[in-house]
């Protein structure tokens, strides 16, 4: 089953550390969100491999925005 990683917050995405195919651990840093010039890490929810990673370096993301999916 898919698991989906969701914004906690809207922001910027300022960095992307996952890429399709990967292999992931729950609790493994996923991506950066940057909001009022904080940066506010996300963490991978799952034990799987990353299906599709759906946001890029710059794109705006509002919250509960679906990130990635892992399988």
């Amino acid at each position: 089953m898919a698991e989906k990683i969701l914004a906690p917050l809207a922001g910027k995405i300022a960095a992307v550390k996952i890429k399709a195919g990967d292999k992931v651990e729950e609790d493994d840093d996923a991506l950066v969100i940057e909001a009022m010039k904080m940066e506010t890490e996300v963490f991978v929810p799952c034990d799987g491999t990353v299906k599709e990673v759906l946001v890029k370096v710059g794109d705006k993301v509002e919250e509960d925005d679906v990130l990635a999916v892992i399988e």
